[in-house]
């Protein structure tokens, strides 16, 4: 079996602090997700996002959280 390294883009940085809000583009890659199915889950109200002035963006916890609540179910089931 071999491992396969992805390399991904950084999200926004701003002096050296981690982000409190995603672009739904990076919230997709957080989830390595397409923003189609990121728009999805948002719409349907999985993933938690707020529109700040014209622009929607997802709090920085929101992708761990859908992530937590999806493994839940899963060993729910």
């Amino acid at each position: 079996m071999s491992i396969t390294v992805v390399e991904t883009a950084p999200l926004a940085d701003v002096k050296g602090t981690a982000p409190v809000l995603l672009t739904v583009e990076e919230a997709a890659r957080c989830l390595r997700i397409g923003r189609t199915t990121c728009f999805s889950l948002i719409r349907t109200g999985e993933l938690e996002s707020l529109m700040v002035g014209g622009l929607r963006r997802v709090p920085a916890d929101a992708p761990a959280a859908y992530l937590a609540r999806r493994r839940a179910e899963q060993h729910a089931a």
